[in-house]
């Protein structure tokens, strides 16, 4: 059987670090805010090349409190993409504010910076976009976009960890960005994670505020917050995985091309890179008219395959009171011909070739 992601091959390869770092946190008993928590907050921001990092408990309470420690809020609108998981959405809707969707790139899969500018509205506060299965979105236009008409812009990094664009960091061109470390990621702890990146002093302030029911100082509380604290013993895997994550970044471009190049006479349309940005591929992602047919015949071989996303935002029940009759061919198409293969920096070739000569079947067959 070949999975989406192998994570017990992954961890075998970082055993010594990974249990050695675990072990000290056991050993030191600061199970909460310890060193690890602190030490990963410094690392990430470097990395990351922003002032501040802050590590929360999932990539959804990421967002949430980023755009809390944004100031948004009821009455305002925030412009994001259909074609995500619903954590985007849902932290929009936890502020009180309104998602508003409109359609994606049909190359990228990722927010179209046209349709943005066409939904804005004297109610628009933020723009949220989306770093789609590690593709950076095109950011120059998007930033050029919402400082001309003073917007805020606060990027969803979920699947883009490593990505970057003309060399900055996805996560480090907005006020804010919200990351997840699931353990699927291509920077992923053992349980749930997230990290809040800024280089405003005043939003990070905001979010150790928020993450720690709206404490600074132990028992003196200034605000309503959450109980949203990175774990300490994954910040300390965390902090492992981080001195591997290029080279894991490199190990996925390596099995995205190699699938790109074997599929090449195919009738499916393989992950396009704009050149904007260095795609970290958290996903590979076609297209094919015969998905169904495709994926069938991945099953019956012995190989994983998964469709993300088969329902767009602005079809959820949850959302029919803000997208009643709201029509976004694009996203509609991408979703109904899309699925992911397998991608995983340990993935080896023999078992690229395999996948491939399973679809080359399928379709040829």
């Amino acid at each position: 059987m070949i999975p989406m992601v192998d994570l017990k091959t992954q961890y075998l390869r970082l055993k010594d670090e990974i249990d050695r770092g675990v072990a000290e946190v056991l050993e030191n008993t600061a199970f909460i805010l310890g060193p690890n928590v602190k030490a990963f907050e410094e690392e990430a921001a470097a990395y990351l090349g922003v002032k501040h990092t802050i590590g929360c408990a999932s990539g959804t309470d990421a967002l949430h409190l980023a755009l809390l420690a944004s100031g948004v809020g009821p009455g305002d609108e925030v412009i994001t993409s259909p074609f995500t998981f619903i954590a985007t959405a849902e932290a929009i809707r936890y502020v009180g504010a309104t998602p508003v969707f409109v359609d994606i790139d049909p190359k990228t899969f990722n927010i179209d910076p046209e349709a943005i500018d066409a939904a804005i509205t004297d109610k628009t506060r933020s723009v949220m976009p989306v770093h789609l299965f590690g593709q950076p979105v095109d950011m120059v236009r998007i930033s050029a976009l919402c400082d001309a008409r003073g917007l805020l812009l606060i990027e969803d990094c979920a699947q883009s960890f490593g990505a970057s664009i003309n060399g900055r960091q996805s996560g480090s061109l907005g006020i804010s960005a919200g990351y997840s470390f699931f353990p699927s990621k291509n920077l992923g702890c053992y349980g749930d994670g997230g990290l809040v990146a800024t280089s405003s002093d005043e939003v990070a302030a905001k979010v150790r505020m928020l993450r720690n029911h709206g404490s600074e100082i132990r028992y003196y509380h200034d605000v309503i917050g959450y109980n949203s604290r990175l774990d300490e013993i994954q910040a300390a895997i965390l902090r492992v995985k981080l001195r591997y994550i290029d080279e894991f970044n490199r190990e996925r471009r390596r099995v995205a091309h190699s699938y790109s190049r074997l599929m090449a006479d195919l009738p499916v349309q393989t992950p396009f890179e704009d050149g904007l940005g260095v795609h970290v591929y958290h996903q590979y992602t076609l297209l094919c008219d015969r998905r169904e047919a495709v994926m069938d015949a991945l099953q019956k071989a012995g190989i994983s395959s998964a469709v993300y996303y088969p329902v767009p935002l602005h079809q959820q029940n949850v959302f029919a009171d803000v997208c009643a009759g709201l029509s976004l061919p694009v996203t509609e198409s991408v979703a109904a011909r899309c699925f992911s293969l397998p991608i995983y920096p340990e993935l080896e070739e023999a078992d690229i070739r395999r996948i491939v000569e399973v679809i080359h079947a399928a379709l040829n067959g």
